[in-house]
């Protein structure tokens, strides 16, 4: 299935039922007053985060959705029947924005989470609800109040502990498939990867993450240029980041130090809340340089872009380095884990 991280949807609850003007008509029983009963509510539209969900692209076929009108009263003092509630099931990870002013309604996390996000009308009032003691026959009653109509923008943004981030061809992909049993498209050309791919890794019993691959970004992606802005925002909900530089790029003009300041430079530019997120960098495609020169351009690519924070030179393709690195990767996860449940 085709990976689809935004919609546009119309939602409309219910109107509410109109109230009845009744009178009691039985035999033996002269003026026997009102009886008209009160319209029934409107059903609300309420969106329910589904985790067997991972797409947004059931709503590319449909975007209208309806909750069901109220029934209006009867006499004999009837209320007449509510409409039924409709849930609308979205993956866990959606946000929903009003489309007209960018709002944000809600944001659906945790897989079972309900939000409303149309709210059905009020039942209209019966003609008993007028009786008094001045007005002994009322004949008036009250319309049900419409239900709300919304426009609504839906943006999934991909639950994952952690994200690759790094220039198209950087080996993202390779990593991926080397730690987890994702398997994204590989080959020797940009932008490989046109979707956010996940990965569940397993580093040993009941001791896993999710690692997400991003598609690559280029200079000027904060812009909109290529394929980054529109998935930087997956990025958004990882607890770490792990900057995946080619550090034996095919074309020798190919300055890497210029490279990953460039991606850094589009990570400040999109959200600095994001840039200052806990950022490991990897290494990759050591198998393609000497040892002594290996050591030679990961000197100098920490010392040029000044980096103090962990550093891990890998080879994606042949497996080496990757069990450190997600072993580590694990136990930081667990540590940032235990700080936020203030474990001392």
């Amino acid at each position: 299935m085709k990976f689809v991280d935004e919609a546009t949807i119309r939602v409309q609850a219910g109107n509410g039922g109109p109230g009845c003007v009744s009178f009691r008509r039985e035999k033996y029983i002269p003026r026997g007053g009102p009886d008209g009963g009160d319209g029934g509510h409107g059903g609300s539209v309420y969106l329910v985060a589904d985790e067997n969900l991972n797409t947004l692209a059931d709503f590319r076929v449909q975007r209208t959705f309806r909750a069901v009108h109220g029934v209006s009263g009867a006499g004999k003092n009837r209320t007449g029947a509510s409409g039924a509630d409709l849930e609308v099931p979205v993956p866990p990870g959606t946000r929903v924005l009003a489309a007209d002013t960018g709002e944000l309604i809600g944001d659906l996390v945790a897989p079972g989470e309900r939000l409303l996000v149309a709210a059905g009308g009020d039942g209209g009032r019966g003609n008993t609800r007028f009786k008094s003691s001045v007005n002994r026959a009322p004949r008036q009653s009250t319309p049900g109040t419409p239900g709300e109509k919304r426009n609504l923008n839906l943006e999934l943004s991909v639950l994952a502990d952690v994200g690759l981030l790094g220039l198209p061809n950087a080996g993202k992909s390779t990593l991926i498939r080397a730690v987890s049993a994702a398997r994204p498209k590989v080959a020797d050309y940009p932008f490989t990867t046109l979707h956010p791919n996940l990965g569940v890794v397993s580093v040993e019993a009941h001791r896993s993450f999710v690692m997400a691959d991003i598609p690559g970004l280029i200079e000027g992606a904060a812009e909109g240029a290529g394929l980054g802005i529109r998935f930087l925002k997956h990025l958004e909900r990882t607890r770490l980041l792990l900057h995946v530089v080619d550090i034996a790029p095919p074309d020798p003009a190919i300055d890497a130090v210029g490279d990953a300041r460039a991606i850094i430079s589009e990570l400040e530019r999109f959200s600095p809340e994001l840039a200052a997120r806990e950022r490991w960098l990897v290494i990759n495609k050591a198998d393609l340089v000497g040892d002594d020169e290996l050591e030679q351009r990961r000197a100098a690519l920490c010392d040029a872009l000044d980096w103090h924070g962990p550093v891990y030179v890998v080879s994606a393709l042949a497996g080496t380095g990757t069990r450190r690195l997600v072993t580590d990767i694990m136990m930081r996860l667990e540590a940032l884990a235990a700080e936020s449940r203030g474990d001392a």
